[in-house]
């Protein structure tokens, strides 16, 4: 009655008052980190049916034949221990499982008479409240290996770098002997003699009851190899510590990690930076994630976690950084998505002044009229600007915050700037971002633990059209040449951009290539600058060697992309970017979203006929005699200024003959000053003094511009050449700009007074 009062009564389970470990896996179950305990000891719980039956067998041979029989207590042997002391033979153990459980437990001192009956006394009650399944997981998880090291699990990983559940015969059998003298059996740098001597002694035992395992006998015999405690595992060190703060009292965590890359990836850091320290590039961080399930399978957060000179202990992973144009393929999927462009849409990389703003290039030069895709994987500045600048909902600020980039000032606060990295991003953050491409702009969060649940339908931030254009894009920019010339990056085309920060402080890379993205900054925490951080000559190379290392890995596998469904492919004419006309000479094809990309016939190519006197454009009716039909470019005189400044001139056609203008062909000049509805204040004092600019582009075979204030014809100018005009009274003005063929483009603006 007393017994079943005793066992039943409400208690809490013996695991749980065991101070345990915490252990942090990778996906894999490879151990990264095994934490002390809180009486500090590295104790890794492990559950019964976790350690191998061998080990569990063993045990009982050696140490408590008839612990399933007793009540915690064996008369026998304790008579037999007894009698063999105060005889003067040698000392036998009789203390059952539970007694040495009881002992270890409530930390006994036994050598004494009274103490060995206190002993005792506990192991009856243990017995009484306990059942044997849970005293000998409990005996399993308490026995000491030397140090502070203790129980089956926490030795099997230190000694043997497996599992409890792992362990080969010789292996289970040593860790059964090594508690009975951890001092004098406990390996160090060789296995002792005299634990090979008591291995091959309780294998006798063994083999009588299991002849089977006969075949072993040579394998005992022979010195087993141990790992130290000093060399537990100390992997992905600032995700890990994040995590067990973030996780604390939680025993076993399952990250996202996987050992193989995470060990690939710092190896190849390593090697780098050795390479490049002699141009002081000497701090890295990378974060790899799986889009597929946005787990992290690498996070590196310094180059050296215990380097305090590169303050290793911070991590690169979560600290806010300059992204420069690393933010670029997301402006060009907005405008995009709003019509602005398509892959090759002809962008102009020319000076140009956006307010107080005027952008420059990373070269601090201009290449003129350059397609979208080539704009964006050499990085122009101007075009960039200029796209941001005509996008509407979304803005880009908008954009970003709905991503998930914390810590944003106002979007007046960054103006255009913030398509050229003048905000500031985690290198997490900015994965999240990448990850957009692939998961066609489905935004979702990433995973650090398996437990974590799968957000497959994220929020839409970008469609599935403009996500795999912009892969298309990215995929185009070629490798570094050092990498392309040592004949490595074997498998499918990476999608990839560079960035690099004001000042060269911080210099990315972030990428897509198969089920991965990957990131990558090189630079120093404090924020100093060093010439050398340029994304494409500091971070992309690295980025690279990490790309190669992780498709060597085993069962890399590209996925297999697929075309979204409203997405289709186009002829294009190469040099405008629009539907080709019969006069267009080279055409190329483009992705285009029906309805939503911006789609015209070409007119930079036409043909003409040519006065074979003058060499001027014929008029209609035309006389075959006295005229050749000739093909040529009509760029707008704005673009025509942009190819001559990049060094390759275009051949202007033919000058218009005095032809009647109402049936020219051709678009209408583009009044670019004054902005339409614009109001310009004038001081008083400076009224019928003050000049204002009026310029436009035209046509090009236009020669000359007449300009007119209210019909009152004021000067005339080239295209492209500004006319100064002085306004002589407050009020409203309509301005017009005239072409030599008729045609005409308008603008109203108003002159106000100020004092």
């Amino acid at each position: 009655m007393l017994f079943g009062v005793i066992r039943f009564w409400p208690r809490a389970p013996l695991a749980e008052s065991i101070a345990r470990s915490q252990a942090v896996y990778d996906r894999n179950g490879r151990l990264l980190r095994l934490t002390l305990a809180r009486d500090q000891q590295y104790r890794l719980w492990t559950p019964l049916e976790s350690v191998s039956p061998m080990l569990v067998e063993a045990l009982l041979l050696h140490e408590d034949q008839h612990f399933f029989h007793h009540p915690g207590v064996n008369p026998a042997s304790l008579s037999r221990a007894a009698w063999a002391m105060a005889s003067g033979g040698a000392r036998q153990g009789g203390s059952t499982l539970s007694m040495q459980l009881a002992r270890l437990y409530y930390g006994l001192e036994t050598r004494s008479i009274v103490g060995k009956l206190h002993q005792i006394a506990c192991a009856l009650w243990l017995e009484a409240r306990y059942s044997k399944r849970a005293l000998l997981e409990a005996h399993l998880n308490l026995l000491p290996y030397g140090g502070n090291l203790q129980g089956v699990g926490a030795a099997s990983r230190v000694y043997f770098g497996k599992r409890a559940d792992q362990l080969a015969l010789p292996e289970a059998l040593s860790l059964v002997l090594i508690p009975q003298a951890p001092g004098a059996r406990g390996p160090g740098a060789s296995e002792p003699a005299n634990l090979i001597a008591a291995r091959v002694r309780l294998f006798e035992r063994w083999v009588q009851e299991h002849p089977q395992d006969q075949r072993e006998r040579g394998l005992v015999a022979l010195p087993l190899r141990y790992g130290a405690l000093s060399r537990l595992p100390f992997e992905a060190p600032h995700l890990v510590d994040r995590l067990a703060r973030e996780n604390a009292g939680v025993p076993e965590l399952r990250t996202t990690l996987d050992h193989g890359l995470q060990r690939a990836l710092e190896r190849e850091m390593r090697e780098y930076l050795a390479r490049e320290s002699r141009v002081g590039v000497r701090n890295a961080s990378a974060l790899l994630i799986d889009w597929r399930d946005m787990g992290v399978r690498a996070a590196i957060g310094s180059a050296d976690f215990r380097n305090a000179d590169l303050q290793g202990q911070v991590d690169g992973t979560r600290a806010k950084r300059s992204p420069g144009s690393a933010l670029k393929p997301f402006l060009y999927a907005l405008a995009i998505d709003q019509g602005l462009i398509h892959p090759r849409s002809v962008l102009k990389d020319a000076p140009t002044a956006f307010g107080p703003f005027t952008p420059e290039n990373f070269d601090g030069a201009f290449v003129g009229p350059i397609d979208a895709t080539q704009a964006l994987i050499r990085s122009r500045n101007v075009p960039a600007v200029a796209l941001h600048a005509q996008l509407k909902e979304p803005a880009f600020h908008d954009f970003l915050q709905r991503a998930g980039v914390t810590r944003m000032a106002s979007a007046s606060h960054y103006g255009l700037a913030l398509a050229l990295g003048g905000g500031e991003t985690t290198m997490e953050e900015l994965a999240r971002l990448y990850a957009l491409l692939p998961n066609r702009g489905r935004l979702r969060a990433l995973r650090h633990l398996a437990s974590e649940p799968e957000v497959r339908d994220g929020a839409r931030l970008l469609s599935d059209e403009s996500t795999f254009m912009v892969l298309d894009m990215l995929r185009q920019n070629p490798r570094p040449d050092d990498l392309v010339i040592q004949g490595v990056g074997q498998g499918g085309r990476v999608a990839w951009k560079t960035g690099t920060s004001w000042g060269f402080r911080d210099a990315w890379t972030a990428g897509v290539f198969g089920p991965y993205v990957l990131v990558v900054w090189v630079g120093e925490f404090d924020g100093r600058s060093n010439p050398a951080f340029v994304g494409v000559r500091a971070a992309a190379p690295l980025f690279f060697r990490m790309v190669d290392a992780a498709r060597a890995r085993p069962g890399y596998v590209e996925p297999a992309p697929t075309q979204p469904l409203h997405l289709s492919r186009i002829e294009v004419c190469t040099a405008s970017g629009d539907l080709p006309n019969a006069e267009c000479p080279q055409r190329s094809s483009t992705w285009f979203i029906p309805g939503v990309s911006p789609i015209r016939v070409s007119q930079v190519h036409r043909r003409i006929a040519v006065d074979v006197d003058t060499g001027r454009q014929a008029c209609p009716p035309f006389d075959p005699q006295r005229v050749r039909w000739e093909t040529h470019e009509f760029w707008p005189s704005d673009l025509m200024r942009l190819y001559a400044q990049a060094g390759i001139p275009r051949r202007p056609p033919p000058a218009a003959g005095d032809c009647d203008t109402s049936v020219a062909p051709g678009p209408p000049p583009q009044i670019t000053s004054p902005l339409n509805g614009v109001s310009y204040s004038v001081r008083v004092d400076q009224i019928g003094q003050e000049r204002l600019s009026l310029n436009a582009n035209a046509d090009g075979d236009v020669r000359a511009l007449y300009w007119f204030v209210d019909d009152a014809y004021v000067g005339q100018s080239a295209p492209g050449v500004a006319l100064s005009w002085i306004p002589t009274r407050p009020g409203r003005y309509r301005v017009s700009a005239i072409d030599e063929r008729g045609r005409a483009d308008r603008r109203d603006l108003e002159v106000q007074l100020v004092r």
